[in-house]
């Protein structure tokens, strides 16, 4: 066995077990041997770095081999901020009064003990509050427990807004988001969370539509996905047109554009279902990034979309280099050095509404800032080291474009 490395347990974003070890790489389960031996890859190995390292353990969590041949720097930030989280999430899993425990207490203990590298008590609030979040009492504890009938699936005036569910999905619809759905279908927005998932399930979808009369957004369904699978958004999408089609007295819906994130599986199932629907996506959270930068990043992306067939991101990315990256001046989109002016977008009054629904739940916004600010200033320290080290130029548009994944799961 492996002798003088400092092992920490940790978890991944999706709750699986995560290895540190010296407190500087984080590796992922990958697979199981035939000897019953684990295999964990360095989480580096599905980025651009496509690092090899790896570990081996035994049955009994025992290192029985360490590769360590990394080709990528050091993250001792990002392996503190993993540490903290998983340290104060187990504080709060053992205690019987989860809501009794004084957090920044426990925070300062744990902090003591980590030394000198430990993420500040600001950069960790939200992750509490989701942790905080999963301990609230529920009389439902799987996808399969949601009722089929329900009194709180009926409006005011008794209206049933639950108007799909299956063994993994269930939607939600009230007949005015159908009608708004139906009358302003031009452009729909679709976006996933997973701050106000219950814990049984893999996001919350949300759909959205803008009345240009109004000038506003307007929520039109929301749904509970246990996982983001293709057929699951086909199917969400299908039964939302269904149900606008049959409160138009079977009028056929087309929406000319479709808005979401860089996802295929959502792209796919809408293109599936609004055939002739326009695919645009979002990359909103190029505007933190160096922007000395931007356009190398985007030449890797063109490249990645050329080589994938995204024939709409490609007439996107067009659009895009015309418009911000020749037509105006970076300065005026770029919050790099201004992040503390961040400002909400339309979704603020979607935010306001959900909190309201769900006043025990983080906002989507709570803390959004300062995790951006605590991202970007990170990467700025690791650009730093990578110029004084005289690093290839490669290297540092590799760090800020791998930030765009980080970004994406704040954002």
């Amino acid at each position: 066995m492996e002798e003088d490395l400092i092992i920490d347990i940790s978890e991944s974003n999706k709750g699986k077990e995560q290895f540190i070890i010296n407190k500087k790489y984080k590796f992922n389960f990958s697979y199981k041997r035939k000897d019953n031996s684990e295999v964990y890859k360095c989480t580096e190995y599905k980025k651009i770095n496509k690092c090899k390292s790896f570990i081996i353990l035994n049955d009994k969590k025992e290192i029985l081999k360490y590769n360590s041949s990394h080709n990528h720097p050091e993250n001792e930030y990002d392996v503190s901020l993993s540490i903290m989280k998983h340290k104060i999430k187990d504080g709060i899993e053992k205690s019987s009064i989860p809501f009794g425990i004084k957090i920044k207490p426990l925070y300062n203990k744990i902090s003591k003990e980590m030394g000198l590298i430990c993420p500040e008590y600001n950069s960790i609030k939200s992750q509490i509050s989701r942790n905080l979040n999963k301990k609230l009492p529920s009389n439902v504890t799987k996808f399969a427990e949601i009722p089929s009938e329900s009194e709180y699936y009926k409006t005011k005036r008794g209206e049933n807004f639950m108007i799909f569910k299956n063994s993994n999905l269930i939607i939600f619809q009230s007949l005015f988001q159908a009608k708004l759905f139906r009358e302003y279908n031009d452009d729909i927005f679709v976006d996933g969370t997973f701050f106000i998932a219950p814990k049984f399930s893999y996001q919350v979808f949300i759909t959205r539509t803008y009345a240009k009369e109004l000038d506003s957004f307007y929520t039109t369904s929301f749904a509970i996905l246990k996982n983001k699978e293709q057929e699951t958004y086909k199917m969400l999408f299908e039964k939302l047109k269904k149900n606008a089609n049959t409160c138009n007295n079977n009028i056929r819906i087309e929406s000319k554009n479709l808005h979401c994130d860089f996802e295929r599986a959502i792209s796919k199932a809408a293109k599936t279902i609004f055939p002739n629907t326009n695919i645009k996506y979002s990359i909103s959270n190029l505007p933190f990034i160096n922007p000395e930068y931007i356009f190398d990043i985007y030449v890797i992306i063109k490249i990645k979309s050329i080589k994938n067939n995204y024939c709409q991101f490609l007439k996107f990315l067009e659009y895009f280099y015309k418009t911000y990256l020749i037509d105006y001046d970076m300065k005026i989109w770029n919050y790099y050095n201004n992040i503390e002016h961040i400002t909400n977008n339309a979704s603020e009054s979607l935010n306001k509404y959900l909190n309201n629904l769900f006043p025990t739940k983080p906002s989507f916004s709570l803390n959004k800032a300062n995790e951006i600010s605590v991202l970007i200033e990170r990467q700025k320290s690791i650009e730093a080291k990578l110029i004084d080290a005289k690093c290839d130029r490669n290297n540092i548009i590799n760090l800020w474009f791998d930030c765009l994944t980080d970004l994406n799961n704040i954002i």
